[in-house]
C-alpha cells in the first residue's frame, strides 16, 4: 500500500524564500531585490537580523514592482503606484463594509434608561 503524503503549500504570506530563491521566483536578480528593499518597494521578514525570507505576497508584488520598472516608471514612481493600489484596496474593503452593514436587516432598537424620580 502506498503512503500518501499531505501536500505543502505554505501560505502566501508566509515568509519562506530565501533572497535566492525569492529572486529566481521573481525573475531578477538578488542584488536587485537587495535594493528594492532598502528603498522600501518591498519589506521582506528578517530573521537572525540579517537573512531576508520572502514570502509569495511578496514574490508577487516583486513582480509587479519588475513590470513597472519595465514600463518606464522610476523606483520613486513605483512606489507612489503600489502606495496608491494599497489605499484604493483599503477603500473598497470599506465600501463593501459600509454597504454590508447598510444592507443588513438587523434591527437596533436603543432604548436609553430612564431616570427615577424621587
Amino acid at each position: 500500500m502506498a503512503e500518501q503524503r499531505a501536500s505543502f503549500a505554505p501560505s502566501s504570506d508566509a515568509p519562506v524564500y530565501a533572497i535566492s530563491v525569492a529572486a529566481e521566483l521573481a525573475g531578477l536578480h538578488p542584488q536587485t531585490l537587495r535594493q528594492y528593499d532598502r528603498t522600501g518597494l518591498v519589506r521582506p521578514t528578517r530573521v537572525g537580523g540579517r537573512n531576508r525570507l520572502y514570502s509569495g505576497q511578496d514574490i508577487m508584488r516583486l513582480r509587479e514592482v519588475a513590470q513597472l520598472s519595465s514600463e518606464g516608471l522610476s523606483l520613486e514612481g513605483i512606489r507612489r503606484v503600489l502606495e496608491l493600489q494599497e489605499e484604493v484596496r483599503e477603500l473598497r474593503q470599506r465600501l463593501e463594509e459600509f454597504r454590508a452593514e447598510a444592507s443588513s436587516r438587523a434591527l437596533v432598537v436603543w432604548q436609553p434608561h430612564r431616570r427615577r424620580r424621587r
